[in-house]
C-alpha cells in the first residue's frame, strides 16, 4: 500500500498509517461540508486551513499534497449531495430544474491546478456533479436496479445513482481513493480491481443491471505508455458483466465513437451483444476546473443485440455545455429495456469461476452456457523419427513442414503447403501421450488438418501439466509470491503453450479446437496472449465453424 506525497514520490505506508490517513481525509471533508452548506467558496486557503487543522501539518511537511485536498473536496461533494440532494430532487421536479442548483455548488469548488505523479498516471478526473447527472439521468436507474461503478474514483458519479435509489457495488483500484469510498459509502462493497478486467475478478452471483462508469481514456494499471484502446477494454469487460437488457451509460473522450473510423469495427463488434442507443460529445472546457480541457462523449448502449450491428444513431453533435447535452439525453434516449428483477438475476447467475490456468468455454450470452458438442478422443500414433537417408537440407530459409513424431490416422493434409526453419527441420519433437477430446464432425468433415490437429495435441500436452513451485497470489491476482507446496491458499499454475505460427497455418482454427478440446475436458478459464487482437474474431469464427 503506497500514499502519493507532496513530492510526487510513492512511500510505503502501514495499515495503521493508510487508515489514519483516510480518517484525517474524512475530518477534513466534513469541514468543508459546513462551508458547502453556507454556499460559501472553497478557495486555496480554505482548503489548505481545513487540511491543516485534519491533518495536523501543512503540505510542505509532506504529510498531504494538494491532490489529495481535492480528492477531500469531491468527498465533501458527495457528502453534501447525500444530506440535500433528496430535497434538491424533490423541489426541482425534473433534472433540468436540478442542473442550476448543481451549477451553484460546483461553483463552490476550487479549480484543480496541481497534479501528482499518480493522478497523471491514471487518468484521475472526476466526473463534474452536472455531468454526473446527465449520466444517471441516461441511465434512467430505479430502485429496482443493481449499479456498477468500476472506476469509482471519489464517488462523484455514483452518488447519483444512490439518490436514484439503485444499490450500488463499487470498485476503485487507487488504494487511497478505495479507502475513502470505504468511509463515504459505508454500507456499500468497494472493490479494488483493475477495472479493464473487471467481468474477470467480481464475484460471479452478482450480475448488474445497470454499468455508470467513467473509465480512464488512454491509461491502464501497471503500463507505463499511453494506451489508445484502454476505454474500449474497460467498456468491453463491463459490458460484459451487464445482464441482458441492461444498460452501460459511459464518459469517454470525445474520439471514442461509432462515426469514428479508427473505432468503427470496434463498436460493430460491440454491437453483435448490445445497441449503441446515444452518442453526444461535450466540450472540453466544462472540464476545466477538473483540471483537463479533453473533450468527451456520452455513450448508452443497451444489452440487446442490434438488428444491424453496422447500423448506429446519429450524434447530435457536440453540445456546449451540460444543459444542451441534458437536453439531448431527455429527448433521444430511449426507455429502458426490460429485465429480470435483481433477485431473479443473481438467481441466473454466471457459471462459478475457476482460478486454475486453462481455457474457458464461450456462452451465448452473460447469464447462460452453450451445452457442449458431443466429443470423441482423437486417435493418433507416436513414431521413431529420423532424417530420411541421405536426406540432406537444402540452401533455402526453410524446409517442407511435415508431422515427425505422431501420425494422425484418418486426418487430411493441410489445404496449402508449410515450411519450418532448418533448424527445426533437423529435430523432431518430443513424443507426447496427451489425448485430445474434440467434437465428431471435426475429424468426419476434415475441419482441421494434421498440423492443426498437432497443435492441439501439443497444447494439450501443455495444459495438462502444472509449471513447478507453488504460490501465493493477492487479492488484485496480478503479484505472485513463491510459498511452500504445503502451505496455506498455496496454489499451482498450469503451464501455458506458446503458438508461434505465421500466415496462413490457420490461427485461428488451432485456437478454436484447443479451447474445444479444454471445454470437453472441463476446463473453464483460458488466457490467449497475442500481438494482434484481430485473431480472436478468427477464432470465434472458427469456434463457430466447428459446430459450436
Amino acid at each position: 500500500m503506497t500514499e502519493s506525497l507532496a513530492g510526487g514520490v510513492a512511500t510505503p505506508l502501514s495499515m495503521r498509517a493508510a487508515a489514519n490517513l483516510t480518517s484525517a481525509a474524512v475530518r477534513a471533508a466534513r469541514q468543508l461540508l459546513t462551508e458547502l452548506e453556507r454556499g460559501r467558496r472553497i478557495d486555496a486557503a480554505v482548503l489548505r486551513s481545513a487540511m491543516e487543522a485534519a491533518f495536523g501539518a501543512s503540505d510542505t511537511a509532506g504529510v498531504w499534497n494538494w491532490k489529495t485536498a481535492y480528492d477531500v473536496c469531491e468527498a465533501a461533494t458527495v457528502l453534501f449531495l447525500r444530506k440535500f440532494g433528496p430535497a434538491m430532487r424533490a423541489k426541482a421536479g425534473s433534472t433540468v430544474a436540478m442542473l442550476p442548483m448543481l451549477v451553484k455548488v460546483a461553483s463552490c469548488l476550487p479549480t484543480h491546478t496541481r497534479r501528482s505523479e499518480d493522478s497523471q498516471a491514471l487518468q484521475q478526473f472526476s466526473t463534474p456533479i452536472q455531468l454526473g447527472l446527465a449520466a444517471c439521468t441516461a441511465a434512467g436507474i430505479t430502485p429496482a436496479d443493481r449499479v456498477l461503478e468500476p472506476s469509482a474514483g471519489t464517488g462523484l458519479l455514483a452518488v447519483f445513482a444512490e439518490l436514484a435509489g439503485g444499490a450500488l457495488v463499487m470498485n476503485e483500484l487507487a488504494e487511497a481513493r478505495a479507502s475513502l469510498l470505504d468511509h463515504l459509502f459505508a454500507s456499500v462493497k468497494v472493490t479494488r480491481f483493475d477495472a479493464a478486467q473487471i467481468d474477470d475478478h467480481l464475484d460471479a452471483s452478482f450480475v448488474p443491471s445497470v454499468v455508470l462508469m467513467n473509465p480512464p481514456f488512454s491509461a491502464l494499471a501497471n503500463v507505463d505508455r499511453r494506451m489508445a484502446d484502454a476505454a474500449l477494454r474497460h467498456v468491453a469487460s463491463a459490458f460484459a458483466r451487464l445482464c441482458d437488457g441492461g444498460r452501460l451509460v459511459a464518459i469517454a473522450g470525445a474520439s471514442f465513437a461509432p462515426d469514428n473510423p479508427t473505432w468503427r469495427d470496434a463498436f460493430v463488434r460491440l454491437q453483435e451483444r448490445g445497441r449503441v442507443v446515444f452518442s453526444a460529445a461535450l466540450d472540453g472546457s466544462f472540464y476545466a476546473k477538473h483540471g483537463t480541457r479533453t473533450d468527451t462523449r456520452l455513450l448508452v448502449i443497451d444489452k440487446l443485440p442490434a438488428a444491424d450491428p453496422k447500423a448506429f444513431p446519429a450524434s447530435p453533435g457536440m453540445a456546449g455545455d451540460v444543459a444542451t447535452l441534458l437536453g439531448w439525453v431527455n429527448q433521444q434516449v430511449p426507455e429502458r429495456l426490460p429485465v429480470a428483477s435483481p433477485s431473479e438475476i443473481a438467481a441466473i447467475g454466471r457459471p462459478a469461476t475457476s482460478r486454475s490456468v486453462g481455457p474457458v468455454a464461450p456462452t451465448s450470452s452473460s447469464s447462460s452456457i452453450t451445452a457442449a458438442p458431443e466429443g470423441v478422443e482423437l486417435a493418433y500414433e507416436t513414431v521413431e523419427w529420423s532424417p530420411p537417408e541421405g536426406g540432406r537440407l537444402t540452401d533455402a530459409l526453410y524446409e517442407e513442414y511435415g508431422l515427425q513424431s505422431i501420425r494422425i490416422s484418418g486426418s487430411c493434409a493441410h489445404p496449402t503447403k508449410l515450411v519450418q526453419s532448418a533448424a527445426m527441420a533437423s529435430v523432431a519433437p518430443p513424443k507426447p501421450s496427451y489425448r485430445p477430446h474434440l467434437p465428431v464432425n471435426v475429424m468426419a468433415d476434415g475441419l482441421l488438418s494434421d498440423a492443426q490437429l498437432e497443435s492441439v495435441i501439443y497444447a494439450g500436452e501443455a495444459h495438462s501439466e502444472f509449471l513447478s513451485g507453488s504460490w501465493t497470489v493477492d487479492a488484485t491476482f496480478d503479484v505472485l509470491a513463491a510459498a511452500r507446496d504445503d502451505a496455506e491458499n498455496a496454489v499451482r499454475f498450469r503451464r501455458g503453450w506458446f503458438l508461434g505460427d505465421g500466415t496462413g497455418a490457420g490461427k485461428g482454427r488451432q485456437v478454436a479446437g484447443i479451447l474445444l478440446d479444454n471445454w470437453l475436458k472441463g476446463r473453464r478459464r483460458a488466457v490467449w496472449i497475442s500481438k494482434s487482437d484481430k485473431l480472436i474474431e478468427d477464432a470465434q469464427r472458427d469456434w463457430r465453424h466447428h459446430g459450436s
